[in-house]
């Protein structure tokens, strides 16, 4: 059963009711006894649990290198100096 928000135009209380979703609106205040609205709600976000569903199916990151590749490749390489080539040149 869905959980639907009420505004009153008369005084402005708003409020939650949990409704069965084949019952009609309510329409009377409980506060002022003013009429209510009831507001669209963006509802609660789809969320997929048990053995048939793996978190690596929805991950962010899929075209991002691992940590320890990121690690490697932004490390500059040590420059060597060979000194037997400019000992010979002198």
């Amino acid at each position: 059963m869905p959980t639907y928000e009420y505004l009153c135009k008369a005084c402005g209380f708003r409020f939650e009711e949990f409704q069965s979703i084949a019952d009609s609106p309510l329409e009377v205040c409980p506060s002022c006894q003013g009429r209510l609205i009831r507001l669209v709600s963006g509802g609660a976000g789809l969320i997929f649990k048990g053995s048939g569903f793996y978190i690596t199916d929805y991950s962010k990151n899929k075209s991002k290198p691992s940590t320890s590749e990121e690690k490697s490749e932004s490390r500059p390489k040590p420059k060597t100096t060979d000194t037997s080539e400019k000992k010979e040149s002198m």
